[in-house]
């Protein structure tokens, strides 16, 4: 069965430490690797990954053109990777994203609690009004401790940009699950796995989520090098699916939404 892992963080070798510590002191937990790619194929090998959905994010507009380009470099160099790019409000938008899709890249990753923005700020609308009905947009949303990233934020957002394909990361809302399904699961979007299953209380809460929103909008998702792919992998696992369902999950939903991209990947 193919895998695809649809969030997957990588840094340029000589910060690739630097920034997995980051991350880790930032979401105060032990990062299991250093998020480069050596690393990330040997994470993803261990389950047989076949696509990786690769970002990083700019938390300045002039790491933007920086950050896109090394990422579309490690798609050349990896053909099984499949890049998003980085933007930021501040940024010259329309001539970033321009750039980003001359580049090939395939998608869009914004994370507002990185960046220090509010998802459904006015700064950030040019973001959404160019690439809907174009590429992909993931988005970090959720966190107790932030408003930036609200799932309430996200749903104005939807309302405003109907044909915007958006993947709201963490199952719409990491550490707020409950509520990102209030605000979300009746509006058109989807959710990945990532940084989700692990801290839910109980089996039934996670099975609860995913019969929520469903398995048509359900993808598989590491958040690598936070965590191990096996790991996760052993989570998907243990809900239960039919084998549909799991290939749905795990590979084809992700091969339907990045069909739509209007760049030049093709599975």
């Amino acid at each position: 069965m193919n895998i695809t892992d649809c969030h997957a963080h990588i840094f340029p070798e000589k910060i690739s430490e630097k920034a997995s510590t980051g991350i880790g002191v930032f979401y105060d937990t032990k990062m299991r690797y250093v998020g480069d790619c050596p690393h990330l194929i040997e994470s993803g090998s261990k389950i047989d990954v076949t696509r990786y959905w690769v970002h990083s994010v700019a938390t300045t507009p002039a790491q933007v053109r920086v950050i896109n380009e090394f990422i579309a470099a490690q798609c050349r160099e990896h053909p099984e990777f499949i890049g998003f790019g980085t933007i930021h409000p501040d940024a010259d938008v329309e001539a970033e994203l321009d750039h980003l899709m001359e580049l090939g890249l395939c998608g869009v990753k914004i994370h507002p609690d990185f960046q220090h923005f509010c998802i459904d700020d006015k700064s950030a609308m040019p973001i959404y009004d160019y690439i809907a009905g174009k590429l992909p947009l993931i988005v970090h949303t959720g966190d107790y401790r932030y408003e930036y990233s609200q799932p309430a934020r996200m749903a104005k957002v939807l309302d405003m940009f109907p044909k915007l394909d958006c993947i709201a990361a963490h199952f719409g809302g990491w550490s707020v699950w409950d509520d990102a399904y209030e605000q979300l699961g009746r509006r058109r979007c989807w959710v990945d796995t990532s940084s989700t299953l692990g801290f839910l209380n109980d089996s039934e809460h996670a099975r609860k989520l995913v019969e929520q929103w469903g398995t048509e909008r359900l993808l598989f998702g590491s958040d690598f090098p936070m965590w191990d792919h096996s790991e996760e992998l052993e989570r998907v696992m243990a809900l239960k699916l039919s084998d549909a369902e799991l290939e749905a999950v795990l590979s084809k939903n992700a091969e339907q939404l990045i069909n739509n991209c209007s760049v030049n990947y093709k599975p």
